[in-house]
């Protein structure tokens, strides 16, 4: 069972979400907070799985409290929800930890997808916002395109294969099957990946390689 935590300024939108993720059998809201501040003593108080997290609150907004629930003895993974129009706080949220982000009008079956998916370890980005905010933010960011292609130096050539997918946002069992590889060895690239470039996700590692022009 996937223990979730519903973080929204909006009652209304805590409530939408509630309904929808208790209505899949694998899924568990067990905490709910109006603003990060209380998610944090929430995910303190009970074990977290995934944190649905909307970028804009009181108190506490959800970049700074993505910062700090990643910051936890057991850390939830976190999802952040927003508005097409909040370019760089998504991508400070993903910068933050954050293992993916939806639109607040995605598809209900693609938010318990998305669920699922990450806690599961992999990353949801969404398939088409995410790719425009994540490179219309790095076009003005050429100076980190150097500093990234050099860390992508340390990576085998097969590594690079896998981070190139994994950047496209395939899962490991999509990798499995274009690479010809087995999921088990697909997991152990990934692993490998994120400990030379030095990231703690593939959110981050995604992002690294759109820095040095690695993924489209």
């Amino acid at each position: 069972m996937i223990r979730t935590m519903i973080v929204d300024d909006d009652a209304l939108v805590r409530l939408g979400l509630t309904d929808l993720l208790d209505g899949d059998p694998g899924i568990e809201v067990v905490a709910q907070a109006p603003d990060g501040l209380k998610a944090i003593e929430q995910a303190t108080a009970h074990r977290i799985d995934v944190a649905l997290v909307d970028v804009r609150m009181p108190r506490m907004d959800g970049i700074t409290a993505t910062t700090r629930l990643r910051s936890l003895p057991h850390p939830p993974k976190v999802i952040t929800l927003t508005t097409f129009d909040l370019d760089e706080y998504v991508y400070n949220a993903l910068a933050a930890g954050a293992d993916g982000f939806l639109l607040k009008d995605t598809d209900p079956a693609e938010i318990l997808r998305a669920v699922h998916l990450v806690a599961a370890g992999s990353a949801m980005l969404h398939p088409t916002a995410a790719r425009r905010l994540i490179d219309r933010y790095h076009a003005t960011n050429q100076p980190e395109a150097t500093a990234a292609k050099a860390r992508l130096d340390r990576l085998t050539p097969r590594e690079r294969d896998v981070l190139t997918l994994l950047a496209q946002g395939d899962t490991n069992a999509d990798i499995a099957t274009r690479l010809a590889m087995r999921e088990s060895t697909v997991k152990a690239h990934v692993s490998r990946v994120l400990t030379a470039l030095e990231v703690t996700n593939r959110v981050q590692a995604a992002l690294l390689a759109r820095d040095a022009g690695l993924a489209a």
